[in-house]
């Protein structure tokens, strides 16, 4: 099948961004690269990613109607519209609406994965749509960057993610979305999400990071008409037989 040839690396946070060859699949399952999915799919008319929170703040300043979206070390940014929560993001109604989103994992993979072909976001939400994306351009290499808890250490969402990646190229299966969650119920990262008391963690958040394929379109980043980069919605349906 197209790709079977492909050279896979997997590399991790900032430093593997920046050295991503080919198409580059910069993971973030908990939350930015579940967010900006679901922001697409409700409408949001583009999501900028951003990697600095002042730029986030003047981009705003250029689009006043924007919905700005942020976190550092998992809570939202003061000022900010929405922390990094597909929970708040859709309760906030993005029809419409460009989507700034700058968060202390994901959008830095994004920003800095300078030296790939293509950069796609990835998450659980749309990992078959990755691979089929990706065969279907026959690339000579891809790059899997796990960007892990705040870009700085591996964590067990982005593994799994990895991990069914290489796995569905290698024409295994993902996860149901019912094995995903019971993986990673106890995962370090989502014991935020069972905590009452942290209130900028809804539990909802653990039910869309964790919903296997929920999506079959892609994002890939790209630089939008007035110079800002932007992601761009590919639709990626399943093959019929």
């Amino acid at each position: 099948r197209p790709g079977r040839n492909v050279q896979i690396d997997v590399v991790d946070h900032v430093a593997g961004a920046s050295r991503a060859r080919g198409i580059a699949l910069v993971i973030d399952v908990f939350r930015a690269f579940t967010v900006a999915p679901h922001a697409v799919a409700a409408g949001a008319s583009r999501v900028l990613p951003v990697g600095a929170i002042e730029d986030a703040l003047a981009l705003r300043g250029a689009m006043p109607d924007a919905v700005l979206v942020g976190e550092r070390h998992a809570r939202r940014l003061p000022g900010f519209d929405a922390g990094n929560s597909p929970t708040e993001v859709l309760a906030l109604g993005v029809a419409g609406r460009p989507v700034i989103h700058t968060t202390h994992a994901g959008t830095q993979g994004l920003v800095n994965a300078t030296n790939a072909d293509e950069v796609l976001t990835a998450s659980l939400v749309n990992v078959s749509a990755l691979v089929r994306y990706v065969q279907a351009r026959a690339p000579q290499y891809v790059t899997i960057v796990r960007m892990g808890h705040e870009a700085r250490e591996r964590c067990a969402e982005d593994d799994l993610c990895a991990e069914t990646l290489v796995t569905l190229f290698n024409g295994g299966k993902a996860p149901t979305t019912a094995e995903a969650r019971d993986r990673l119920r106890n995962a370090p990262a989502a014991v935020k999400f069972f905590d009452p008391d942290a209130d900028w963690a809804p539990i909802t958040d653990f039910d869309y990071c964790t919903e296997v394929d929920r999506f079959d379109f892609v994002l890939r980043l790209r630089i939008g008409a007035d110079g800002r980069r932007e992601l761009e919605r590919i639709d990626v349906p399943e093959a019929t037989a």
